[in-house]
């Protein structure tokens, strides 16, 4: 199984430092993922808040991309309601064009942050319907020599994109976020992969996923293997490894309540296209501590040896393709990120990369 890591640039909000240096911390612990043997780097989108500071997720990997010589990229994702789909055919274009005949993977999403609608100026309502309409548009400058588009919220003339992609292949690596069977009937009609960027245990995952091959298949489409997401937080023993966890990403869930306002369920109720977040907010604004719990627990944590075992274990569950691993969140010191980062390399990565998957390597060790 392939195994990437990703970056936030998040500015703890209860100890924030000045933003560039928090830029001069994740870029240095980006510099490490080729050198240490990871198969891809990743990068997210958010706005206006020091929940994660990366605007630009395609530039980002631009810059990685001049970084680099083995390593393949990936975004999770690239928010479209927020921006204009050509745009984003041309920058993708480009990308692949710097990367060459290295993998990119493509994350696109709808996003659920009132803030950046907000900021945007774009009603958070017309989600749905915005995601559907540029991911098409997206599509068709990619794959197309002229394309044209008339839709409710964007009319465009006949045109060209350049430069165009060295490929047109790109759109068969188009992977979807999807936290709610709602969004995998919106990313299975338009054959995208599931990206699975954990909010809820791994079991209500499996049942999107089994939702989404089942909208996969009646809309004619073949689902591909999940890729999924963790934070990740390994240790030399259970004992410092848990604590390390529940502070680190329990901090970092405190920031997702925070900037998502999961705390003030209200908003998303009367937004259309948002009842999964809803529900999620009521049981958060009852329990924020049970939202902490749930979080770190649905991430993988422990010692090598553990971290081996959960990935497996998620693997198995989720019939997963690729995971995706984050070491630096919640205000965590660099100097830690690069140590917990490094003794994953060291002694969870490799047993995770051989084999078709760890789910066929656990069975297969327990059959010698």
């Amino acid at each position: 199984m392939k195994v990437g890591a990703s970056f936030f640039f998040q500015n703890y909000f209860r100890a924030q430092k000045a933003d560039w240096e928090i830029y001069q911390e994740d870029m240095a612990l980006a510099e490490m993922v080729e050198p240490l043997g990871f198969d891809s780097i990743w990068g997210v989108e958010h706005h206006f808040s020091p929940y994660t500071m990366i605007p630009d997720v395609l530039q980002f990997l631009t810059y990685m991309a001049g970084r680099t010589r083995r390593i393949g990229f990936g975004s999770m994702v690239v928010v479209l309601p927020w921006h204009d789909p050509v745009r984003v055919a041309e920058q993708l274009s480009m990308l692949s064009l710097y990367a060459g005949e290295r993998e990119l993977t493509i994350g696109l999403g709808r996003g659920s942050g009132r803030i950046e609608y907000n900021g945007f100026r774009v009603p958070m309502g017309e989600s749905r319907e915005r995601f559907t309409e540029a991911a098409e548009i997206v599509r068709l400058a990619l794959t197309q020599d002229r394309f044209s588009y008339n839709g409710n919220f964007f009319q465009i003339p006949e045109m060209s994109i350049r430069p165009q992609p060295r490929n047109r292949n790109l759109t068969e690596k188009f992977y979807g976020a999807i936290i709610s069977p709602e969004t995998g009937d919106i990313m299975a009609k338009q054959g995208m992969g599931m990206l699975v960027i954990p909010q809820k245990g791994w079991a209500e995952h499996r049942k999107d996923y089994d939702h989404f091959r089942e909208s996969c298949a009646n809309f004619g489409h073949i689902a591909k293997p999940p890729i999924v997401a963790c934070f990740v937080y390994c240790g030399e023993t259970e004992q410092k490894a848990t604590a390390g966890a529940e502070k680190w990403m329990g901090q970092y869930a405190d920031t997702a309540i925070s900037h998502y306002e999961y705390d003030e369920p209200e908003h998303f109720r009367k937004t259309k296209g948002y009842e999964f977040h809803a529900q999620m907010a009521d049981a958060t604004k009852n329990s924020a501590q049970a939202f902490r719990d749930m979080f770190c627990k649905t991430q993988v944590y422990g010692t090598p040896d553990q971290c081996v075992e959960a990935l497996r274990n998620i693997a198995g569950t989720m019939n997963a393709s690729e995971f995706i691993g984050i070491f630096k969140y919640g205000g965590m010191p660099l100097e830690e990120a690069q140590r917990n980062m490094k003794m994953f390399a060291e002694h969870v990565l490799p047993h995770i990369q051989r084999g078709t998957s760890p789910a066929v390597q656990s069975a297969a060790a327990g059959g010698r």
